[in-house]
């Protein structure tokens, strides 16, 4: 799951990234409205984290240019404002759900949770194939009833594979959506992690479950 946070605030902005990264998931981050709207535009995000008070384009501005534009991602507002029109304000415009400033990170990442339970795409909390099975609530692999212990971005990767398992994923796919938006497309960390992967949900098991299609990419599927 790759995540936008718009925060001009450096510290609540970096604090905000760490929680997400230790969560498993991939975080841009842009410091003003402008920024925000270029990376939005650019990438696919699962989910935005958008705060209202912000220099050049302001939070409730850029979340109207987007849905105008069709850009549907969901919206978590940040907002230090709890006067009741700001809150109807920001739902009225397209928001999926808001936070007023200062709150629990706790339930800043039950909030993103459930945002991205509610647009569809994590609405299985346990995703498998064979007798290989993912809980995305608890972030627990296992084979055969064996479990598998994962870092953050090998459990970020088999994720992604095992939400479209059976199609081809290129290179540059896993990349946009594991990665950072500066990640260094040269770099041979796909690979690398891919190896990782192999190494803990293969070795033993006669059913190779990851494929490689040479100069293509990668698939997971059943032989």
């Amino acid at each position: 799951m790759r995540i936008l946070v718009v925060e001009d605030e450096p510290q609540l902005s970096r604090i905000l990234t760490k929680r997400l990264k230790e969560a498993g998931y991939s975080v841009d981050t842009a410091e003003n409205g402008e920024e925000g709207q270029s990376f939005a535009e650019a990438v696919d995000y699962d989910c935005i984290i958008l705060d209202i008070l912000l220099p050049i384009i302001n939070g409730f501005s850029l979340l109207k240019e987007l849905r105008v534009c069709g850009i549907h991602t969901p919206v978590l507002i940040l907002t230090a404002k709890d006067a009741v029109e700001d809150r109807v304000k920001g739902l009225d415009l397209g928001a999926d759900d808001y936070l007023t400033k200062p709150f629990s990170f706790d339930e800043f990442l039950a909030r993103v949770r459930a945002l991205l339970r509610r647009r569809g795409e994590d609405k299985d909390t346990v995703l498998s194939i064979s007798d290989l099975t993912l809980d995305t609530t608890t972030h627990i692999a296992s084979r055969a009833g064996r479990t598998i212990e994962l870092t953050a971005k090998e459990y970020s990767v088999l994720e992604y594979l095992l939400r479209n398992k059976g199609r081809l994923l290129t290179r540059s796919q896993i990349i946009e959506h594991v990665w950072n938006y500066d990640f260094d497309y040269n770099s041979n960390v796909v690979e690398v992690y891919i190896r990782y992967l192999r190494r803990k949900i293969e070795e033993g098991f006669k059913q190779k479950l990851i494929h490689t299609l040479r100069g293509s990419g990668y698939m997971l599927k059943e032989p």
